[in-house]
């Protein structure tokens, strides 16, 4: 099969950008983490207030929500993946765009696209709560400092949603892929760090807790910003690599 031209994979963009777009499931997903994100932030800003917030950055409070952030994330790459496969759209879509693998490296990259900006937005509102309702307590934290967490949690969350997305590819059912990632999210990798903790930084939500939460000079076996960079877009890399190969040879 001949591989589309530039002017076709603009047009495959396009078009896989107005499905994620026109989707409400995207936006009930986004605007509920969002709120989410919002009453977590206060949270844990009620809490710095009424304990040694003068001993803490604001930084840190404002991002202590990222384990519970990433769930929408989650939901928003399963959903981006297997919402096609509900109603048998995906045959359509295979009918009009035959070109498998381009079709869906273009819905990882418009997903990209929406997710970026959106990260950002979510993760840096925490942040500014926390400054709003603490700038006089906690401990400031310089602009540049704030901008890397912050980007690093942008990078961090859109990598979780690609990943998200691309197991949910190989899976094709919503259920089984939301039942699998959060378990392993909030259940099997939490309690593997104390059975295995030796390779818990290797995992990929551990790994990339730092690329926005960079480790104290006194923690022992850390990664840096780079290294936990490096090993959550390897993670990421491999499952889009693997769902890619697989989308080209199944039947829809």
């Amino acid at each position: 099969m001949s591989v589309p031209s530039s002017r076709k994979i603009t047009q495959i963009l396009r078009a896989e950008l107005d499905k994620l777009v026109t989707l409400s499931l995207t936006w009930l997903t986004l605007m509920g983490t969002f709120i989410l994100n919002l009453l977590l932030a206060a949270a844990f800003t009620s809490v710095g207030l009424q304990g040694a917030a003068g001993t803490q950055s604001i930084l840190n409070i404002g991002l202590s929500s990222m384990g519970y952030l990433q769930a929408g994330f989650i939901i928003l790459g399963i959903l981006a993946a297997c919402s096609e496969y509900t109603g048998g759209q995906i045959r359509t879509t295979l009918t009009t765009i035959p070109w498998r693998g381009f079709q869906l490296s273009t819905k990882y990259l418009a997903l990209a696209i929406i997710t970026v900006p959106m990260a950002f937005i979510i993760a840096a509102s925490g942040v500014l709560y926390t400054f709003i309702m603490m700038r006089d307590t906690a401990v400031v934290i310089e602009i540049d400092t704030m901008i890397e967490a912050l980007v690093g949690a942008t990078g961090y969350l859109t990598l979780t949603t690609l990943l998200s997305a691309a197991i949910g590819a190989l899976l094709r059912r919503t259920t089984p892929a939301l039942v699998i990632l959060l378990g392993y999210y909030f259940i099997v990798s939490p309690l593997s760090r104390d059975f295995l903790p030796s390779i818990k930084n290797y995992f990929p939500d551990t790994a990339g807790s730092y690329m926005y939460m960079p480790p104290s000079s006194d923690k022992i076996n850390a990664l840096t910003v780079m290294q936990g960079t490096g090993i959550t877009m390897l993670w990421t890399v491999i499952f889009i690599t693997v769902a890619i190969v697989f989308y080209r040879k199944r039947d829809a």
